[in-house]
């Protein structure tokens, strides 16, 4: 490395963790030297044992302030705080729904904020948002169509550190053997067995478990498996779109999905209008649970929500056909009630369903584990391409996979 001009600006700054084994220290040094900057290790104290964090003191060189201050701010990302840190500082928001100039956009993971000399946790971690400092509440995110005139909002990323995720303990961890994005190759059985441990495990109290849910589940004749998972209580929650529940519904009602019968592929007739009348008498009872009530819907996985107290979200889209009466059609609400419905969520499957996957993952903090099945690995790939990095994936048709997820959930 090249000796550093003395007019330099400076900065050390402090990375702690399992920053080894998590490529953290890398990635931090990486983004010194893309940024700029030139960086020397002045001390360096790697943890013995398989949970011992490891702790670096880094020296960072610019050219110039702003240059200091962007490489500053892209590596608070991976978990570098300043040494001499300050609180963080704030402006007001003067334009409802608009965040100030210059405003900290948070990540999904753990963050905390100086405050007074002290490190205050950020609460309902969320990536794309705004850190509003409420003086009762504390510091947390808000998304920026929800800050109010007069909310103090963090700006820059002085007095703001960030936790990446540890590697952790992977010894019988449940999440350990998914330790890459996509998995075409790896045998799906051990997979499949795993995240049955986790649906156990949540069952039993120790978190909830969140399915988001498409249509696929119900063309391929999948629902009847997922009906047994709510059914067994193995489901918290479902999010889902108007598709899911209506084909549902008129599968319940007519034993079609899109005017096709499941069991032996024919076309019925005039099935092409079974939808629209599945949504018409739902929408005449007045809710999905009120037509169940009635013994109007007798079966099928929105049948089940209702019966066994599954939480269900369905947001809508431009394509909807009614909708059914509790589909949410103002898409600001709807990421409002998924924001609060995924508060206590532990564990999310996604299961075939590209813009629901990718529209809950922006939701979730990093430390969630999650699991994205669909046939085609472009999905999980957009998530980890959007941030939710957590996400791995399974890839394979949806009825082997909820076919085989149930009879291991059953042994």
């Amino acid at each position: 490395m090249p000796d550093a001009s003395p007019a330099d600006h400076v900065e050390d700054v402090e990375v702690a963790g399992h920053i080894i084994d998590s490529l953290i220290l890398p990635k931090v040094l990486d983004t010194v030297t893309s940024g700029g900057g030139t960086f020397k290790i002045k001390s360096i104290t790697i943890g013995q044992g398989r949970n011992d964090p490891s702790r670096a003191l880094v020296e960072v060189r610019a050219p110039s302030e702003p240059a200091l201050q962007a490489i500053l701010a892209a590596i608070s990302d991976h978990g570098a705080v300043p040494v001499h840190s300050v609180d963080c500082q704030t402006e007001p928001v003067t334009q409802a729904g608009v965040l100030p100039e210059g405003f900290y956009s948070s990540t999904n993971q753990r963050t905390e904020v100086r405050l007074g000399d002290h490190w205050v946790g950020v609460a309902d971690q969320e990536m794309d948002c705004g850190v509003v400092i409420d003086s009762e509440a504390g510091p947390r995110c808000v998304p920026m169509s929800d800050v109010k005139p007069g909310d103090r909002v963090v700006i820059g990323h002085a007095g703001v550190r960030v936790f990446p995720p540890d590697r952790g303990d992977d010894g019988g961890h449940a999440f350990a053997f998914m330790n890459s994005a996509v998995s075409t190759e790896k045998p799906k059985a051990a997979q499949v067995r795993k995240i049955a441990e986790l649906l156990r495990e949540n069952r039993a109290g120790r978190g909830k478990t969140l399915i988001v849910g498409g249509p696929a589940i119900v063309h391929t004749g999948s629902g009847p498996l997922l009906s047994e998972l709510i059914q067994g209580g193995y489901v918290h929650k479902l999010f889902a779109g108007n598709a899911l529940a209506t084909h549902d519904i008129e599968q319940a009602m007519f034993g079609t999905s899109l005017g096709v019968h499941l069991d032996d592929a024919t076309i019925a007739e005039a099935g092409h209008e079974h939808h629209l009348r599945a949504i018409n008498r739902v929408r005449r009872a007045g809710s999905i649970a009120a037509a169940v009530d009635q013994g109007m819907l007798t079966s099928g996985v929105m049948h089940d929500c209702v019966k066994h107290n599954v939480d269900f979200l369905l947001a809508g889209s431009i394509r909807d056909d009614g909708p059914l009466p509790d589909v949410i059609t103002d898409v600001l609400d709807a990421q409002r009630q998924m924001r609060d419905g995924i508060r206590d969520v532990t564990f999310c499957l996604m299961i075939a369903t590209t813009l629901h996957s990718i529209a809950v993952g922006n939701l979730l903090p990093a430390w969630v584990k999650v699991v994205c099945v669909d046939i085609n690995p472009s999905t999980v790939i957009k998530l980890s391409d959007r941030g939710s990095f957590q996400t791995v994936g399974l890839v394979t048709d949806v009825e082997p996979f909820l076919r085989s997820l149930v009879s291991e959930v059953r042994s």
